[in-house]
């Protein structure tokens, strides 16, 4: 069981520590392209699309190969596609490289969930937070190293080119360990269905991390251009927003199954979201760079559960595939992906990206009282 753990664990390093390169340089992916923020967010939007087409049908290929071999093949991929968002030569090109490099991203995520699945029912407690703990840390590490390759001048090729190899050597030596889910699927007599609709569980589960997922996407995307544009400070103190907010994520992370034990989920993902809401509103007042660092710290340590809640709920669907309940909800989910870029990126060039994350805020007091409601009577 613990190489087990660790296999998929390494999986989820990977896909944060990635991501957290990514992040670091967009302000640098905006100046390569020379283009608005409006056509930035939607090359960023072509990575939620590409998330989101994937997502609905990676279920019934899990079904057919197995969560474990698609996390082989999808990781591999997100490692191969990783360097071509930096060598387009042009915005229309790099809109079909942002496309398949969320398609990978968006069919790992789902497999290596499922995977992440298994594993908890192996251990016979919650740990779900834990690999979202490692998935955190790896975007901290990130964004760390981004910032380093930032300070030593490095191409974004360079840089994007040699987190890809290290990545893909992590992958290729965790292959091994993971989870024959077929046999697993068969012993469970989950193997049908490969697709389904929402149900009344995973649906609203779903808009909660529609929600939360348009914050992650925010700081993911916006925060390091805030601190860049809005606040006034440079590319390198931008990306170590993503990096506390990676951080607080982490943390969060790895107490969430504690106290989503000692709380309950359903109060569990209120609190989260009242801290979630606390942390921009502190970032939207104050126009200060520590305080912007903190209010990233609070707004990551209120959306670090959510996620991992959902994905335990819908993988624990009865008489449904892992993979499957997980596909159905994080469909759900990554809209948030797909619908917040393009909206912020033009409302950030019709009224500037301070008042553009007003948006925001309202879909996180949205998930407030989603979550207020589907806990109403149980505590």
């Amino acid at each position: 069981m613990r190489k087990n753990r660790i296999a998929v664990c390494a999986y989820f390093l990977v896909n944060g520590f990635l991501l957290g390169n990514w992040t670091a340089r967009i302000p640098a992916v905006k100046e390569y392209f020379a283009v608005d923020n409006s056509t930035l967010g939607i090359l960023l939007f072509c990575i939620a699309a590409g998330a989101m087409t994937a997502m609905p049908f990676t279920g019934s290929v899990i079904s057919r190969f197995g969560s474990d071999r698609v996390t082989v093949f999808t990781g591999a991929l997100m490692c191969l596609t990783f360097p071509l968002l930096a060598v387009m030569p042009n915005v229309y090109v790099a809109g079909v490289a942002f496309f398949g490099y969320g398609f990978a991203g968006g069919s790992m995520d789902v497999a290596m969930n499922g995977q992440a699945v298994y594993v908890e029912r192996d251990y016979g407690r919650p740990i779900m937070s834990s690999f979202h703990a490692v998935f955190s840390a790896g975007m901290a590490v990130g964004a760390v190293v981004g910032a380093l390759f930032i300070k030593t001048d490095w191409s974004l090729f360079g840089h994007f080119s040699s987190a890809a190899i290290v990545s893909a050597v992590v992958i290729f030596l965790a292959s091994r360990y993971l989870i024959d889910a077929l046999v697993e699927e068969r012993k469970a007599g989950e193997n049908q269905p490969s697709f389904i609709f929402p149900n009344k569980l995973i649906l609203p589960l779903g808009l909660i991390a529609f929600c939360s997922m348009v914050g992650e996407g925010t700081m993911a995307d916006w925060s390091a251009l805030y601190m860049e544009n809005v606040v006034g400070q440079s590319e390198e103190l931008g990306s170590m927003t993503i990096f506390s907010f990676g951080l607080a994520m982490f943390i969060g992370r790895s107490f969430g199954d504690y106290f989503t034990n000692l709380w309950g989920p359903y109060k569990m993902l209120r609190n989260s979201s009242l801290l979630a809401i606390f942390g921009l509103m502190l970032m939207l007042t104050v126009m200060s760079w520590p305080v912007v660092l903190v209010s990233s710290f609070l707004l990551g340590l209120g959306l670090a559960t959510i996620a991992p809640i959902v994905y335990s709920a819908s993988g624990n669907t009865p008489g449904v595939a892992p993979s499957v309940g997980i596909a159905m909800a994080t469909t759900v989910g990554y809209a948030g992906f797909f619908v917040g870029p393009p909206t912020l990126g033009f409302l950030a060039d019709a009224v500037g990206l301070r008042l553009a994350l007003l948006f925001t805020l309202a879909l996180l007091g949205l998930m407030l009282g989603l979550a207020v409601r589907l806990g109403r009577g149980k505590g």
